[in-house]
């Protein structure tokens, strides 16, 4: 019997931050059958794969880097009825499971969580209070994202031309077509964007690519300007 739901995990030197995600992911599944785990790992350098495989996740090599690119892969190799896509440095909801099947089952076939930061910083606490709320730019990869199999592949997966905001274009796609539900919990995010580049800087970067998304630039140019504005460790 296939498993309710495939987690997949895009990665690129995760070492700090892999094994303890399959781990928590490992823990609070219902069962072993419930959820598979695919990691796909760009050919990461510090370890990645192998700490991601010791943990008990399935390590898929990418066939090219790029987030949208790794989760594709991972979707098409993926055998649950619901793909739920997560960054390796968040810490996921222990009751995700459940959550995510009772959106599915209540009409919802897409949606994410809430976000709340590993920092008391109060300007991060008032990011993650905008995450209850429904527009665009409340969204990002970081909340993860859960869709059923079969909108998926309706939507034809993630958009591969963009290397930076694939999240907020598959949700507006996704948004044309169906319910995107934000369940009403949060999952942990590592707040380490914003201590090595400060607030405002982020802040800043953000508003810029969102700009330029909403103009219809090039997305190899949002990509070329948010990393010339981002320091990324």
């Amino acid at each position: 019997m296939p498993p309710e739901l495939s987690v997949i995990i895009p990665t690129y030197n995760e070492a700090a931050h892999i094994a303890g995600l399959v781990q928590q992911l490992r823990r609070h599944a219902p069962s072993a059958e419930a959820v598979e785990i695919l990691v796909v790992d760009a050919a990461s350098p510090d370890g990645t794969a192998a700490l991601a495989e010791a943990a008990g996740a399935t390590v898929l090599p990418a066939p090219r880097p790029g987030r949208a690119a790794q989760m594709n892969h991972g979707a098409a190799h993926a055998t649950g009825r619901i793909l739920y896509f997560v960054h390796a440095d968040v810490g996921i909801c222990p009751d995700f499971v459940a959550t995510i099947s009772r959106a599915v089952a209540a009409g919802h076939p897409a949606g994410c969580y809430r976000f709340r930061f590993d920092s008391s910083h109060p300007l991060l606490r008032l990011n993650s209070y905008g995450t209850r709320f429904k527009g665009l730019m409340s969204r990002g990869g970081d909340q993860t994202l859960f869709i059923t199999r079969e909108l998926f592949s309706q939507l034809g997966g993630f958009n591969e031309r963009f290397v930076v905001m694939e999240d907020f274009e598959i949700i507006q796609r996704i948004r044309q077509v169906a319910s995107f539900h934000i369940v009403p919990e949060s999952v942990l995010v590592s707040a380490r964007k914003y201590e090595d580049n400060g607030w405002l800087r982020v802040q800043l970067a953000n508003l810029t690519a969102f700009a330029l998304y909403f103009l219809k630039v090039e997305p190899a140019r949002i990509c070329r300007t948010y990393k010339a504005l981002i320091n990324h460790r």
